[in-house]
């Protein structure tokens, strides 16, 4: 850990100047910027799958998502052998809303059985529990999408500890059908990598995958006073909770989202494993503000970020 801890310490620092321009890639470099690329896309990129109006009115979402192993980067120099959805971690973010009708074809070409638990409502033959697909296998998942909300999916393989820790798990979100007003959006998932693979305790804390993903040195850039709204999801192995801290304004939080009522107005929230919540709140001034997990050690590992926000 104290290793890991100093190759955090080492990545460049961010002074009143701003940070300076990445340096151009090598071929040694390739896997470092596919890792910061995916976990800086992840932020905005969501797939709504292929879209076909079925009669009725009633819309039909596709989506292909396929199980791999694959050596990825969580961190400068620090590589991971993970088992991913469509070769990243986080899988993608599937978006839809309250009503469609869901098709998800799932294809397994990894070496060991896998499966996809999509949270919310669905027949007991489409949970991922009981229906594994084995290597080479394929499946699909039909059901209706509801209730509205945040959600995630994950493999749910035993040993399930394994297969979360090892990078299968992704965001679902279904929209309401009466939209949630305008806002900047941007998809957070909490999680941890255990790179020595003991089993133990995570040696790197990112969001999205990529230890402070670059937002510690190229902050996320935000309007002064514009709605910002946060899908934070929380799928982080070996620890009981994680957090988010905004610095120098407050957010209400939209527990699991499936209310239009915040429960609550304040700079900390606080998630078990696949605990969920829409954080929306705006900067009243410019300049640049800290956003991190409140476990300080977590922050220290690589869970942590800035905003960079102009008039």
């Amino acid at each position: 850990m104290a290793a890991c801890m100093a190759m955090l310490a080492a990545l460049p620092g961010c002074g009143p100047g701003g940070a300076p321009a990445p340096a151009p890639l090598g071929a040694a470099d390739t896997l470092a910027a596919a890792a910061r690329d995916h976990a800086i896309r992840t932020l905005t990129e969501f797939d709504t799958g292929k879209v076909t109006m079925l009669p009725g009115g009633r819309t039909l979402r596709e989506y292909t998502v396929w199980a791999e192993e694959k050596a990825i980067e969580v961190a400068p120099g620090v590589r991971f052998s993970a088992w991913t959805y469509n070769g990243a971690i986080p899988g993608p973010t599937l978006r839809c809303t309250e009503g469609d009708s869901i098709r998800v074809y799932f294809t397994n070409r990894g070496t060991m059985p896998h499966s996809m638990h999509f949270h919310g409502f669905h027949r007991a033959n489409m949970d991922g529990v009981f229906e594994q697909v084995p290597p080479g296998g394929e499946f699909v998942y039909s059901f209706n999408a509801a209730p509205f909300g945040l959600h995630l999916y994950h493999c749910h393989t035993m040993p399930a500890k394994m297969h979360i820790a090892r990078g299968l798990y992704g965001v679902f979100l279904i929209d309401p059908k009466t939209p949630r007003p305008p806002a900047r959006e941007m998809v957070m998932m909490m999680n941890g990598f255990d790179t020595d693979l003991d089993g133990a305790e995570n040696e790197i804390y990112t969001v999205n995958g990529y230890a402070n993903v670059y937002f510690r040195d190229y902050p996320i850039p935000v309007k002064q006073n514009e709605l910002q709204r946060v899908y934070l999801v929380n799928i982080t192995e070996f620890d009981l909770v994680n957090s988010m801290h905004t610095h120098a304004t407050f957010f209400h939080v939209y527990p699991t989202g499936t209310s239009m009522t915040p429960s609550a107005f304040t700079d900390v929230v606080t998630l078990g494993q696949a605990e969920r919540a829409i954080l929306e709140f705006k900067y009243p001034y410019p300049g640049r503000y800290l956003f991190h997990a409140h476990q300080n050690e977590f922050a220290d590992l690589g869970w942590l970020g800035q905003f960079e926000v102009k008039p």
